[in-house]
């Protein structure tokens, strides 16, 4: 067997593979003489058909399959003895020149085209500098959030006239243009909260209504063309949604209303645990605690954001573009050249982030441990069971989920390159000058949402 590689560039390489009937042999009389004892062929006992048989009737077929298979082994050998980062997958480069004849005895020659990863420095340095937001608790953040959550554990009302902050209970039923009822149109019952409806003129007439009332209503307008959102309140596929032009009468058959749960070491212990918290000045204190938290992740997720496009911009290379392209095509038979095209700079923009990584991770012989995957997991575990209950998870329950978390392969990967990345971040905060500025949660929510 012979391999050799040629350098398109410093990106492309093609590696040749000949293949010898020394090299192959072996390995097809092999997977026959295997194959003899397990088949069950009419007119043999099991185990007893002659390998000269199975080689008659399935000789070509094995031989592809073993000739595959070396290639296979072979390759990634190769990739591995001679250090060669390569980018997506070897590509069999077809050869319509060459024909074969199957038939144990040929020479073969095998052409693969390989997308090298670019070699790179890293320069991050003092000089480089960004801003680390310290987002403070202002009063309409914490006003809000005591609400919400008053509301969580509050009581349900039926009242006669609906406000701001109610839920109506409707039945929904399309309108023809000249405004009847469309016969065997779309009608469904549902919730409408007042408080997502993005139009405050819509928004408005349904303030005040009772019981009964039937009003038109434009529910593309009402919900700012959300399909998602109109489909879920008719019961309809999104793309119908999205093309609906109807109006629809609305008929008013509740007004639900939440309210919010009274202060009182009832509702305290409902929330933190019996005894925990006494007064309403505890209760605050509980909940600026809690956004608090929640804010240094906010701030935390930014400067990650922050320190990702810093490096993709200041790190400058090119990638193996046409190989790689070639590569998704023919990994994702159903991408047509219209999303290629259209998505290719993101999944461009991740594999360069995915290389400064691994650079950063490899020149700094930076280490992934498993009780890190473990601790990383487990916060993911108990802010998704959070969501659902304010009261914790007691922790051997808590790690018990956490394990059985990870033995999903898919999930330990997902969580392993999480902490990857929070090691990388942390080694370029270490080395870059973070200006900490104070900032209203108000105003970095605007800032997020401008950029």
């Amino acid at each position: 067997m012979n391999i050799t590689q040629e350098k398109v560039d410093a990106l492309n390489a093609v590696v040749k593979i000949n293949i010898n009937p020394e090299d192959y042999q072996p390995r097809v009389e092999k997977a026959i003489k295997e194959n003899a004892k397990k088949a069950k062929l009419p007119g043999f006992r099991a185990g007893m058909v002659p390998a000269s048989h199975i080689k008659r009737m399935y000789g070509k077929s094995i031989l592809v399959d073993e000739i595959n298979n070396l290639l296979s082994d072979t390759l990634s050998k190769y990739i591995d003895e001679e250090k060669l980062e390569v980018l997506g997958q070897p590509l069999p480069k077809v050869d319509d020149s060459k024909e074969y004849n199957w038939d144990f005895n040929d020479n073969f020659e095998f052409n693969y085209e390989l997308g090298l990863a670019p070699d790179f420095s890293i320069d991050f340095s003092s000089k480089d500098t960004l801003t680390e937001y310290v987002i403070k608790v202002d009063d309409e953040t914490l006003a809000s959030r005591i609400k919400n959550i008053r509301k969580s554990y509050g009581k349900m009302t039926n009242p006669d006239v609906s406000a701001d902050d109610d839920v109506l209970y409707s039945e929904l039923v399309q309108l023809s243009p000249d405004g009847s009822v469309f016969e065997d149109g779309i009608s469904n019952t549902a919730s409408i909260r007042l408080d997502q409806i993005k139009d405050e003129a819509i928004k408005a007439s349904l303030i005040g209504v009772k019981k009964g009332d039937v009003l038109t209503f434009d529910i593309q307008k009402a919900f700012d063309n959300d399909a998602p959102k109109v489909a879920g309140l008719l019961k309809i596929e999104e793309d119908e949604a999205a093309g609906l032009k109807s109006n629809f009468q609305l008929t008013v058959k509740n007004v639900n209303r939440l309210e919010e749960g009274d202060l009182n070491q009832e509702f305290f212990d409902k929330l933190f645990g019996e005894g925990v918290v006494t007064t309403e000045a505890e209760f605050t204190a509980k909940i600026t605690e809690e956004l608090e938290t929640m804010m240094v992740q906010d701030s935390e997720r930014k400067l990650q954001d922050d320190i990702y496009k810093m490096s993709i911009n200041k790190v400058q290379f090119n990638l193996p573009d046409e190989f790689l392209k070639r590569w998704l095509k023919v990994t994702n038979e159903k991408l047509t050249d219209e999303e290629l095209e259209g998505g290719y700079n993101d999944f461009a923009q991740n594999l360069k982030w995915t290389l400064i990584e691994n650079k950063v991770i490899r020149d700094n012989s930076i280490e992934i441990k498993y009780d890190e995957v473990f601790s990383v997991a487990k916060q993911r575990l108990d802010q998704q069971f959070r969501m659902y209950s304010p009261q914790p998870i007691p922790e051997d329950q808590l790690a018990q989920y956490t394990v059985q978390y990870l033995q999903n392969k898919e999930n330990a990967n997902k969580i392993f390159e999480e902490v990857k990345a929070l090691k990388v971040f942390d080694f370029i905060k270490g080395v870059i000058t973070l200006d900490k500025k104070d900032i209203l949660f108000t105003e970095f929510s605007k800032l997020v949402t401008e950029k």
